[in-house]
């Protein structure tokens, strides 16, 4: 019986030897699961873009301006080839956004702000008069204005509501790089083709 034990200890100890890798192997790495980054296309001409962002409740408005410069860096328009400027609120954007775009220094404008407080009635005016007069700045000069103005209509000034828009903000700043760079790549190839006698 203990002749049986021992024998079984011996192939045991024997199986373990022959499978273990030696000690001074070092650890498979895990593969690279990261996705590779995805490939943007690059724009024929130089772009320049404004950046018109509301002051009010600034900290939580400026994510969506980091997550614009990152993205739209990733698509190939470099950030110093975006200027920022800043507005009391975002009642005043669209002026600043017409000014800007009658200069023709930009192939593209974008406003970021945040409409809150003032009950419903002076939110909803607000908000819809801001919006309305950015389509006809794009409209009348045909500089494409891009809106990432948010009028969230239970907005609670509270640590919890604030982290909560902060995120939504660097999600909106990511969609509207994209909406942007996107655009612009548009109306590249449309006006080659116009000018081509294409269209």
């Amino acid at each position: 019986m203990n002749q049986m034990l021992q024998d079984s200890i011996d192939t045991t100890t024997d199986i373990a030897t022959e499978t273990a890798p030696p000690a001074d192997t070092p650890a498979a790495s895990p593969p690279d699961e990261s996705p590779p980054a995805p490939s943007h296309p690059r724009f024929a001409k130089p772009q320049r873009v404004a950046f018109v962002q509301s002051a009010w409740h600034r900290d939580v408005v400026a994510e969506c301006r980091i997550a614009f410069l990152d993205e739209i860096e990733a698509r190939h328009i470099l950030r110093d080839r975006v200027d920022i400027f800043e507005v009391p609120g975002s009642f005043e954007i669209p002026l600043h956004a017409q000014l800007l775009a009658k200069t023709r220094r930009y192939t593209a404008i974008v406003a970021a702000g945040l409409v809150v407080d003032g009950g419903i009635y002076r939110h909803e005016f607000v908000s819809d008069a801001v919006i309305k007069a950015l389509m006809d700045v794009q409209l009348r000069t045909e500089v494409p204005v891009f809106s990432a103005v948010l009028t969230p209509q239970q907005f609670h000034e509270t640590q919890a509501h604030f982290e909560f828009f902060r995120k939504h903000f660097a999600t909106k700043g990511v969609e509207v790089a994209t909406a942007c760079a996107e655009t612009l790549l548009s109306l590249e190839r449309l006006r080659s083709q116009v000018a081509a006698g294409i269209i």
